[in-house]
């Protein structure tokens, strides 16, 4: 797959209590160039964190782009990071349900928490930015569901996750929903620091084989059918 430099990745600066992007995020800066150029689109960023993907946006000629996350430590990191760059990104605290209220979007953009967690995720700490339940899906399920609402009828989502949330359940989700889902791109990679400290409990819970220290990357790319 052809790649592009990655401006927003090299820039982008993560305050106290805001994750940094990882390879999960650079990834996807990847497939979003090659695979739904933003040029003059109205472009969600959502669980935007440092504001990574939406400031890529933004660089690769966006004519609009809202940011949400729910802990504000990370949209003032976003709106402060796009404002350095000079980047036009309006980096807003709220949930899909707010970024419904401003539907539809060319371009939807997401790294949502996905890593699967011993208990349901609460408040809006820096855990929040991956912990997603115990199959990884509580952003991701109604996310999905959400498909149709959000583009509009030319638009395009591009998730990122890991395989550990379920790559056939996603694809499955977003066919229900009414859109026409598939694999854009697929990446392995080593565990980072949030999985390494998951292992133990992703081994003792069955969900990965004793020793395997890697995952599967996907991009999943929907359109309205």
């Amino acid at each position: 797959m052809t790649t592009v430099r990655h401006d927003a990745m090299d820039l982008v600066r993560a305050h106290p209590g805001v994750y940094a992007p990882q390879d999960d995020s650079r990834f996807l800066c990847d497939v979003m160039a090659v695979a739904a150029a933003p040029l003059d689109a109205r472009v969600l960023d959502l669980c935007t964190g440092t504001g990574v993907l939406g400031i890529q946006a933004a660089l690769l000629g966006a004519r609009e782009v809202l940011a949400y996350d729910i802990n504000p430590r990370a949209v003032a990191c976003a709106a402060d990071n796009a404002r350095r760059i000079g980047a036009e990104v309006d980096a807003r605290r709220g949930t899909l349900t707010d970024a419904l209220a401003e539907r539809p979007f060319d371009l939807v953009v997401s790294n949502p928490p996905y890593v699967p967690s011993p208990n349901r995720p609460e408040g809006v700490g820096i855990h929040r930015a991956w912990d997603a339940g115990d199959d990884g899906r509580v952003v991701l399920d109604p996310l999905c569901d959400a498909v149709r609402e959000l583009l509009t009828p030319d638009g395009t989502m591009l998730i990122v996750h890991s395989e550990f949330s379920g790559v056939p359940e996603t694809l499955r989700r977003l066919t229900a929903a009414g859109a026409v889902a598939d694999v854009a791109a697929r990446r392995r990679i080593a565990f980072g620091p949030v999985m390494h400290s998951r292992a133990a409990w992703l081994e003792a819970s069955g969900k990965l084989e004793p020793g395997r220290r890697s995952e599967e990357l996907v991009v999943v790319r929907a359109r309205r059918a």
